[in-house]
């Protein structure tokens, strides 16, 4: 990114600020994207919250967790010295992570933010590697999703430690997320990091999300698969009902995977929720609402289980979930039946009669073969007749102090047919900006060809790239909070070819403008003085 001299001049490259990054994959801080003059790593410290190589960060005397494995600077710096000797081990053996992935997320993430090509090559980096322990509630832990997780609020917690330790403001990027939850701000999580966010000099910027495809552009085109997970509609009255349909990937593979479809509906309505299964001459399943069905085994082998509550705990809503699980019997392993489950919600008691419905996040895996079967985790969604094409934006996007961010194609001046939408479930303008999320180029983890730099797509890559810019406006005015910063990047906006300034649900309120931000960080709290009369 390119900045005038007078600009650039007053960011200093993001010197005095220190960059957050929170993510998966492990982070190669020895790739010289990462090196300063000296050879030595611009991270300071990398929270490894499922490693055990290490000791935790409280048994370095500075911070109160007491789990997982952290990395200093001063362990990586050796490690990276060492390295350098005849016959030395990689560094990253040396201090080792407990995710290591060839190309890793984390450090392409982190090399857009605060990379020595990035948009901060001088702040300071710290990171935290995430991880998200199963609970030993089989039933807890189906309904928990990713956005509901302490570990998120720990990750926080910690760059905010350290950020207040280094005496710097700290902008913070996490490009992770999940559709599960009622993507309106509610959840613990996002509550707990927009009281966080109250506290001048601090500002996280959350990835919208990769679901925003409905269609394919070619005949060849799946990626609709990852994006047709949400439905919306009204049921006018009493007795009336809407039908969905929820399709499971069959064509020669088993899912393997558990599919979960959540149902928001209003406090003040009762619905009934209904279910059959796509063989010819099953039956429906009827669920009204305070009643459930568990872990029922259909025909197919599959087995569904069906909840239907009342004043969901963290905003008041009702609430419905259903699962599909496969047959994990060793002796008949199959995985959910194929094909297109019905979903029906009937109105018992209507007053508004609004419904969302959004299926979980489920990434294709090749698990592998058992015997005549291959298996896959892959994602169950919506027919195009039920798919409604708005509100995909992921749950953590939709906290209210985040700086929620969607993925532009710069070279074709056009929004990623991948990028969630908004708006929130309560209809509020998320995401709030759209930023180079296509086909970016940076420094590749754990290389083992050499190659230094990859190309990556997505809001992951869109986010961090707004992260950077608000920590050169931090660099600028460290006084900013999260909402300021959002409603700068919002202010000083273009719209894309052909549109206005109004908030769109892909685009937010327009493609960002780096200079236009970070000048008008350092310079909106100019006032002067009006004297006598107009």
């Amino acid at each position: 990114m390119q900045f005038d001299a007078s600009l650039r001049k007053a960011h200093r490259d993001g010197e005095g600020v220190m960059i957050g990054i929170i993510d998966v994959g492990g982070f190669d801080f020895a790739h010289p994207d990462f090196l300063d003059d000296a050879g030595n790593t611009r991270f300071l410290s990398i929270w490894d919250q499922g490693g055990d190589f290490r000791e935790p960060p409280s048994k370095n005397g500075k911070s109160q967790f007491e789990y997982g494995s952290e990395l200093t600077k001063d362990l990586m710096d050796r490690a990276i010295a060492a390295a350098k000797k005849k016959g030395g081990f990689p560094a990253t053996f040396t201090e080792r992570q407990s995710q290591r992935s060839e190309g890793s997320h984390a450090t392409h993430v982190t090399s857009i933010a605060a990379g020595n090509s990035g948009l901060c090559p001088k702040a300071a980096i710290a990171a935290v590697l995430i991880s998200v322990p199963m609970l030993e509630d089989r039933t807890k832990e189906r309904r928990a999703t990713f956005s509901d997780s302490t570990r998120i609020v720990h990750a926080v917690e910690y760059l905010l430690e350290i950020a207040e330790r280094e005496g710097k403001p700290i902008s913070i990027n996490i490009s992770l997320g999940t559709n599960g939850a009622g993507h309106d701000g509610s959840n613990g999580v996002c509550r707990w990091i927009d009281a966080l966010l109250s506290t001048p000099g601090r500002a996280i910027s959350v990835a919208a999300g990769n679901a925003g495809q409905e269609k394919g552009e070619t005949a060849e085109d799946m990626g609709f698969i990852m994006g047709r997970i949400h439905s919306s509609g009204h049921i006018a009255s009493r007795g009336l009902a809407v039908d969905l349909e929820w399709t499971v990937i069959g064509n020669g593979i088993e899912d393997m995977s558990e599919n979960e479809l959540e149902i928001w509906y209003g406090a003040q309505d009762r619905i009934t929720v209904m279910v059959k299964p796509p063989s010819a001459n099953a039956d429906w399943i009827t669920v009204r609402p305070q009643e459930f069905v568990q872990n029922r085994r259909m025909a197919s082998g599959t087995t569904v289980s069906i909840y239907n509550e009342l004043y969901h705990p963290t905003n008041g809503s009702n609430y419905a979930a259903i699962y599909l699980t496969p047959n994990l019997q060793a002796d008949s392993l199959r995985g959910v039946e194929a094909g297109v489950w019905k979903v029906r919600l009937v109105g018992d008691e209507i007053r508004s009669g609004r419904f969302n419905c959004w299926i979980e996040r489920d990434d294709p895996i090749d698990i592998g073969v058992h015997g005549s079967l291959r298996l896959y985790r892959f994602p169950s969604f919506f027919s195009e007749g039920s798919n409604v094409d708005s509100h995909s934006i992921s749950s953590l996007a939709c906290a209210h102090r985040v700086i929620a961010v969607a993925n532009l194609d710069e070279a074709r001046q056009r929004m990623n047919i991948s990028s969630s939408q908004g708006p929130t479930r309560d209809d509020r303008a998320k995401p709030d900006i759209a930023a180079p999320g296509t086909d970016i180029v940076a420094a590749k983890g754990f290389s083992e060809d050499d190659k230094q730099w990859i190309g990556m797509t997505g809001t992951s890559m869109a986010s961090p790239y707004v992260a950077g810019v608000v920590g050169l406006m931090l660099a600028v005015n460290s006084d900013l909070t999260s909402a300021q910063c959002s409603g700068i990047l919002q202010r000083t906006a273009r719209p894309l070819p052909g549109s206005s300034y109004d908030w769109r649900n892909d685009a937010g309120f327009g493609v960002l403008d780096p200079a236009a931000a970070i000048d008008e960080a350092q310079t909106f709290n100019e006032r002067t003085e009006v004297k006598g009369t107009r």
